[in-house]
Parts: structure tokens; sequence; C-alpha cells
């Protein structure tokens, strides 16, 4: 009887401490050899091929992220383009394993579609793109103008609140793809065109004369933008999750592409220590290498360094705002490396 006891409470220990089940997910991308990730059409700061065909953005960085951490090479990573009407779809087929793509995090979304959203990783707010020979410097101004959109995007629903709430009148002209809104919108079609801050940006410094377009300071939506994954898969979730933690854990330790190596070599910081796989096993959980999180950092950099590459200071021009870190003053924080 004894004995049996024993057995039986190392079994349970046992349990306890085994690394867990790596998911049907993680599964195809060990035999495939490479992620998956849906991303848009192209969207400068985001995603998009650039002369030599190499996807860059922020997007495309943390897709990467998520191969480095899968797979140990952040080169293992394939793009696939997809449309606002094609992205769920595509993710629920099985297409794609995650999709890291200018999809705003809500309730209907998180209820209805069979996907996890499964982390935040930019914060904006949806505002509107408009001529300067307009004549209007609000959102409020716009009674009566026609606004162009992306179909079956959350966008053509803030703009009938927002309309609603302002007691003014806007009619929508919705377009399958960015590419045509945008095409819509030069062409004369509409009088705005309405998307999240970073599109908007994206497309004005796209125009081949920027200054003949002004974007306006309201927000009439807020937009926290994530990664989704299928449902039923909480081990990849959980590995897409910290994969973008760690590009932010990053940044608040000081870490860089450029001075992570040596700071691995010669750290004393037991946190540091735990984050770069020096100590705890912290790889275990998930199957896959104790230096994860390091191999991120050496092969795809940190989160501000990513931002001011992108979308910030070097790309865009964008100010960080709410995507400071949440020490400086913005919403980004990883959880607790423990």
């Amino acid at each position: 009887m004894r004995t049996g006891l024993f057995v039986g409470l190392l079994a349970a220990l046992l349990s306890l401490s085994a690394p867990a089940f790596a998911g049907a997910t993680f599964e195809a991308v060990r035999q495939n050899g490479y992620v998956r990730c849906g991303v848009t059409s192209g969207v400068a700061g985001m995603a998009r091929p650039d002369s030599r065909g190499r996807w860059i953005g922020l997007h495309a960085d943390i897709c990467r992220a998520i191969a480095a951490a899968s797979l140990g090479d952040a080169e293992k990573v394939r793009f696939v383009p997809l449309t606002a009407q094609s992205r769920f779809t595509a993710l629920q087929s099985g297409e794609v394993d995650v999709l890291v793509y200018i999809t705003a995090l809500t309730l209907s979304r998180d209820a209805t579609l069979g996907l996890s959203q499964v982390v935040p990783y930019f914060y904006t707010g949806q505002g509107f793109l408009v001529r300067r020979s307009l004549n209007v410097s609000r959102a409020t101004e716009l009674d009566g103008a026609t606004v162009c959109a992306t179909q079956g995007s959350v966008i053509e629903r803030n703009l009938a609140d927002f309309a609603q709430r302002s007691r003014i009148r806007l009619t929508t002209i919705a377009y399958d793809t960015q590419p045509n809104v945008i095409a819509a919108f030069l062409s004369g079609r509409c009088d705005a065109i309405s998307n999240d801050m970073i599109s908007l940006s994206a497309n004005r410094l796209s125009a081949s004369d920027p200054d003949a377009f002004v974007l306006l300071p309201d927000l009439i939506a807020k937009e926290p933008q994530g990664a989704l994954v299928r449902n039923g898969d909480a081990e990849w979730a959980v590995l897409v999750r910290w994969s973008v933690f760690a590009l932010i854990q990053a940044e608040e330790f000081g870490l860089t592409q450029e001075t992570v190596e040596a700071t691995r070599a010669s750290t004393t910081d037991p946190e540091i220590r735990r984050f770069l796989g020096l100590s705890e096993n912290v790889g275990a959980g998930f199957g896959i290498r104790d230096d994860w999180a390091f191999q991120i950092v050496r092969q795809v950099g940190d989160y501000g360094t990513l931002y001011d590459r992108h979308v910030g200071i070097h790309g865009l021009g964008l100010d960080r705002g709410l995507n400071r870190l949440w020490n400086k003053g913005g919403l980004l924080m990883s959880w607790l490396w423990q």
C-alpha cells in the first residue's frame, strides 16, 4: 500500500514538472520548418516588401521574433499577405499560423471568430486623412462628406457611431483592399479616408505630394492592435504572447541587438540572467531552448529600437505616445519574467 502511494505521489510530481505539450500549431510549425505569418498586403511601417523583396516593418519583425523563439531562427518565417476580408478566414482555415496584422482587438472578434486575441503590441486610434483643399481642421467639420474605408473592418462601424454621436452625416464607400481605398481617395472618389493613424500616416507619406493632405488630430475610436491565433491551442498562444513580451522586456532591461551578447557574457543581474536563459530553465515549459528570449534580441532586437526604425524617428515619424514603456508614461508592459 505504501509502495502504491509513493508511486502515485511520484507520478503526480513528475506531471507538475513536465514541459507543457507544444500543441498542434507548434507541432505543425516544427514539421514545416517555418512560421506562416499573416500580414497586411503592404503598409509602410508595419509590413511590406522592400526593393529586394525582404519584408520590413514592425509586424514583420514581430513575426521574426516568433520564429526566433519557436525555431531558433528569425528568418524561418513565411509572410502571407492578406486582405482585411481574408485575414480571419486564413487563420481559421490553417493557411497561416498566426495573424500579425493591423487588427483592432474587439469584444465581437473575441466572442465569435473562434480565434484568440493573445497580446496587444501597438496602441493607436482611428482618425481621418483629408485633402488640404477641403479646408477642414476637425473631424466634426466633415458633415456631408464621403469617406473611403476598408470593407469588412471595424472602421465602418466606428464611422457610423461617430456620425451618430456627433450628429453629422457621413457617407461611407467601402473597398475590398487598402490599396483600392487609397486609389479611390487619390482619384477624388471620396473627401477623406478613415483608418488607424499608423496607416493614415503611411498613406500621406507615400503620396506624390504629402503636403496636399492633412491628418486631422481627432481620434474617433481607440484601437489596441494585437496578434491572433486559433482557439484551442493555448500553448501556441502563450508562445506568441511571450515572444512579444520578450521584445518589450528587452527594452526595459536596456538590451539591444548590439549589446545583448556582451551583457549575457558578463551580467550578474538575476532578472536579466533569467531572461537570457542563463538560469531557471525558462524555455522548458514551451519545449524550446532556454535562450529563446536571447535569440529574439540577438536576431531581431528590442521593441524601442524596432519602433524607432519603422514607425518613429527613422520611419514614419510618429511619436511613441501610448506605445512607450509603462515606466515612461505609456501602456507597454511585459508580464513578470519569473
